[in-house]
């Protein structure tokens, strides 16, 4: 068993499970190497990357001459243990020389004391103060901007490095105003984020005010799914396809339950680590504990991924908003292309929708003469 994990490590560090260079990736459509390829990645698939049986064993010879067995080590070269008599007096004594003392994290610790008189030290949790001048959480200067990533109408991303522990992050600086303050936008992402914490969610690492901007600082994925689906044009891998929309569908269970919508999803929203592991992003539009409600504003979500019914002027609705989002993301993954690409306006999107899954009346929909927006003869 050992030698088998040996020969796995090594084949995953050499690389020479797949062409790319990565183990487990296969190359879609060619059988040859081919950087520009789609890598299938089905970490999160329960498929395994590597078949013992049937793995080459290029990478593990020799490994016979360095596991050697006891036995066959020199008697002057194996380290002896030996057994001492303990030094320790039995367990029982008398109660003036037992003291209790409960660390920091409540751990009950014996000990016998050397006097009577002396008081027990003190059990710490550090061993020294931090410097004053040490990076710290929560400051502006903890943080170096490495490349600007993006801007948009109120905020600025940036990659960055942190100071104080040296991991790269994305560094979302929102300009403040002083007429009008902190956009809304922010405060409500800020605070949805506090409080989710999920895989498949974009973690926030820090926040930081200062009178001039508040920056979020969140971990850092190198790309998103809009990158993605750009770099493999003609539609994703199948696996890969499984793959993206068990995360976001996961994701999406996971803030429904906790009574929240997303309200935005598009492809640009959905990080992609290197692993193949997606992330929820950008709860600018998020809103909590609301499902269902009556008083939603129906200017939410990219034109494309709009469902018709708030397309049509409504504003009642719930999580099936979002379902539409990721009903259109699945079937852009799988085609290559979006599924409701709306050109002009409102009126484009919905006869977009219209022309695919066809003209809803009250047989196919019922209420939908209802809808403020709805009027059927400008989809004859």
């Amino acid at each position: 068993m050992l030698l088998k994990q040996h020969c796995i490590a090594n084949q995953y560090l050499s690389g020479e499970t797949g062409c790319s260079g990565l183990p487990g990736q296969h190359m879609r459509g060619s059988s040859g190497c081919n950087a520009a390829a789609e890598p299938v990645h089905s970490a999160f698939l329960g498929t395994p990357q590597i078949c013992v049986t049937k793995m080459s064993t290029r990478n593990c010879q020799g490994m016979d001459s360095v596991i050697k067995h006891l036995d066959t080590i020199p008697e002057d070269k194996k380290v002896r243990v030996q057994r001492t008599q303990s030094t320790f007096d039995p367990f029982e004594k008398p109660a003036n020389q037992v003291k209790r003392v409960h660390s920091e994290n409540n751990a009950c610790i014996n000990f016998k004391s050397s006097s009577a008189g002396k008081e027990s030290p003190k059990v710490r949790r550090h061993s020294s103060p931090s410097s004053p001048t040490s990076p710290k959480f929560g400051k502006a200067d903890s943080y170096e901007k490495l490349e600007k990533l993006g801007e948009g109408s109120y905020a600025t991303v940036y990659k960055g490095k942190s100071k104080v522990n040296g991991k790269l992050v994305a560094l979302k600086v929102i300009r403040l105003q002083e007429e009008e303050g902190t956009p809304f936008t922010a405060i409500r992402e800020a605070s949805l984020l506090k409080g989710l914490k999920h895989a498949n969610i974009v973690l926030l690492h820090d926040i930081i005010h200062t009178k001039e901007t508040l920056t979020l600082v969140f971990e850092y994925v190198h790309t998103d799914l809009c990158q993605y689906m750009d770099k493999h044009p003609g539609g994703l891998h199948p696996d890969n396809v499984k793959l993206f929309l068990f995360q976001l569908l996961r994701g999406l269970s996971y803030i429904h339950q906790r009574y929240i919508l997303h309200r935005d999803l598009k492809p640009q929203n959905l990080l992609i680590s290197d692993t193949g592991e997606l992330k929820l992003a950008d709860f600018g539009l998020a809103r909590a504990k609301s499902v269902p409600s009556h008083t939603y504003s129906n200017e939410v979500v990219t034109l494309w991924y709009r469902p018709p019914d708030v397309l049509l002027g409504s504003t009642e609705y719930s999580t099936c908003l979002d379902m539409w989002g990721v009903g259109c993301i699945f079937v852009e993954m799988i085609q290559g292309v979006a599924a409701f690409p709306g050109m002009k306006d409102i009126q484009d999107q919905l006869e977009r929708i219209f022309l695919v899954l066809g003209t809803p009346n009250e047989d196919t929909w019922p209420g939908v003469h209802s809808l403020p927006h709805f009027k059927p003869e400008r989809f004859a």
